[in-house]
This record gives C-alpha cells, sequence and structure tokens, in this order.
C-alpha cells in the first residue's frame, strides 16, 4: 500500500447559481487527499494518514476517500474544524485563499502518529501541511522516521502566500528532499526553491541533495524525469483545459501507479532505476494529470478512463 501522508481539506470552488450570482461550492481536496484519491482510482492500494474532523466536511471527505477505494483506518479524528480553500480562477489558473486555523488537519501532533503496519511499501508527503506548525513537525517525523526503510515521494506543491516562516519552511523542505528517494517539482517549485536557472541543472542540483529521481513539471508543455544517469522528457498531452486544480496531484499519482504496477515501489528498485522505467513514470503521470485537466476541480481520472 501507498500511504499518503498530509492535508485533506475542502476546496470552494467558484460556481453561478441559476439566477446568476456568484457563489462558492464545497468540494473534497488538498493536494495529499488528491494525490490519495488519483492512486485509488487507478487502481493502485492506497491510504490517507492526515487529521480529519468529524464537521459536516470531514464526513465528505471521508465519503469521498472510500468513493475511490482509499482507506482512512491511519486518519486521525478530531471535533476541531476543517480547513477551507477558496479558490479563484484566472486563465484555467488556481490561487488560493486558506482558512486553516485550529483546524484538524493543521493540529494534528507528534505525539498522535501511528505505528506504520507492515504492508505501507511507500510513503508520500508534501502540500500546505508541511508549512504549518504542529502538523509539519509532525509529517517531518513520520518521514524521516521511516524513510531508512520504506521508498518515500515528495512533493512540496510549495504555495509562497501561505508560509509565515519561509526559513524554517526552506530548512524543513531540504531535510526531507534528502531523505526523500524520489521528488517532484514543478517549475516554479524548483525555482522557488534553487533561483533562476536551466531546469535540467536545477533539477541535478535538488538529486546531489539525495533522492534517486527528479520530476520537474511543466505544465502545457510536459515534464522531466532525471536520474544520475539518464534525463527523460515526455510531453503533454494535448486537451482542452477547463481548470488545473489536482493536475500536479494527479501526476504524482501517475508515478507510484507506475512503479506499483511493475514492482518497483522499493528503494532498491528506484535506485536502479532506467530510463525506461522513468519514462513509464512519466507517460502515465502526464496521460492520468490530462484528463484531470480537461474537467472542473480535482478530479482524477479512473485506470478504465485511460487507454
Amino acid at each position: 500500500m501507498i500511504l499518503c501522508c498530509g492535508e485533506a481539506l475542502i476546496d470552494m470552488l467558484p460556481r453561478e447559481t441559476a439566477g446568476g450570482e456568484a457563489c462558492f461550492a464545497p468540494y473534497p481536496g488538498g493536494a495529499v487527499f488528491n494525490t490519495a484519491i488519483a492512486l485509488g482510482r487507478l487502481g493502485t492500494p492506497a491510504g490517507l494518514l492526515s487529521g480529519i474532523s468529524t464537521d459536516l466536511f470531514g464526513v465528505q471527505l471521508t465519503r469521498a476517500l472510500a468513493a475511490s477505494q482509499v482507506r482512512t483506518d491511519l486518519a486521525i479524528r478530531s471535533d476541531r474544524p476543517t480547513t477551507l480553500a477558496f479558490v479563484t480562477l484566472t486563465e484555467g489558473q488556481a490561487r488560493y485563499a486558506f482558512y486553516d486555523e485550529n483546524t484538524a488537519g493543521r493540529m494534528l501532533a507528534p505525539t498522535e502518529l501511528p505505528a506504520i503496519p507492515a504492508d505501507v511499501a511507500a510513503l508520500f508527503f508534501g502540500g500546505i501541511s508541511l508549512a504549518v506548525e504542529p502538523c509539519a513537525t509532525a509529517y517531518e517525523a513520520l518521514a524521516l522516521r521511516e524513510a531508512h526503510h520504506r521508498l518515500l515521494m515528495l512533493d512540496p506543491n510549495i504555495r509562497p502566500g501561505f508560509i509565515r516562516d519561509e526559513a524554517g519552511y526552506r530548512a524543513r523542505i531540504a531535510r526531507m528532499i534528502a531523505a526523500a528517494d524520489i521528488v517532484k517539482l514543478s517549475d516554479e517549485d524548483l525555482r522557488w526553491l534553487e533561483g533562476p536557472g536551466e531546469t535540467e541543472a536545477l533539477a541535478r542540483a535538488i538529486l546531489a541533495r539525495g533522492p534517486r529521481i527528479v520530476f520537474i513539471t511543466e505544465g502545457a508543455n510536459g515534464a522531466y524525469g532525471f536520474s544520475a544517469t539518464d534525463a527523460v522528457f515526455v510531453p503533454a498531452q494535448r486537451v482542452a483545459v477547463v481548470d488545473t486544480v489536482g493536475a500536479g496531484d494527479t501526476f504524482n499519482a501517475g508515478v507510484l501507479a507506475a512503479l506499483h504496477r511493475v514492482g518497483a515501489l522499493s528503494k532498491a528498485a528506484v535506485a536502479a532505476a532506467d530510463g525506461a522505467l522513468i519514462e513509464s513514470c512519466l507517460r502515465l503521470g502526464v496521460l492520468a494529470a490530462s484528463v484531470t485537466v480537461g474537467r472542473a476541480g480535482a478530479n482524477p481520472p479512473w485506470a478504465k478512463e485511460l487507454p
């Protein structure tokens, strides 16, 4: 099983009433939640470790996870409220305003972390849960505890406007990059971390910190995969874009699902990955993401929807 560790929240997406008034509609979301949903729909055994509220939005989240065949037995339940993310769209690009004070997800503490079952082969981390306390400390502690004997993938999914302690955040991400086997970054995230420069050179600087594979997504252009010996590029699928909500999260699921399909969900297999394996991860990631961007909100494809 792949255990996705991080936020589950409600995306308040812009809509219009029948009377023409602007409004927001609640949809289950969050970067890590979206990756878990996409994994479940792609037929990959998946679970979510997150702080989830017992409120009406928490019920909506757990029902959505169950409907996509994602386990929630490791979720930590509380009566604190659910995080809300109000989304605005500009030319299909999503921008977020988060309401996260004292929420079930944010207040997850290191002392609440469960033992990880033996059937968990890989862990995935990322999202806004790595930018706020106390949950950021909890997820980092879990990642560093488990990275010695389980495959670890990280996608920081950086939201600069959400970060209050930039120095502390950068230090945490650096430690987690060093512990990860796979790191995925958007081109914007890459340059926020490393500064200006050519994509491959910056990606190899990330590789030098410890990961075995680094994936870089460039939206409508496509995605790269780099290892110590290989550099692979797969172009994006050409689709009519509705919005980009959940695209990167779906890409992550495609990468992990591709590894699962060939029995490569292990530290040793990723360390030995060749160009063909990296390309298969890119192709499934790009293909799955192309479906997500073609429909409203974070709505990843089921395996039966892919060619």
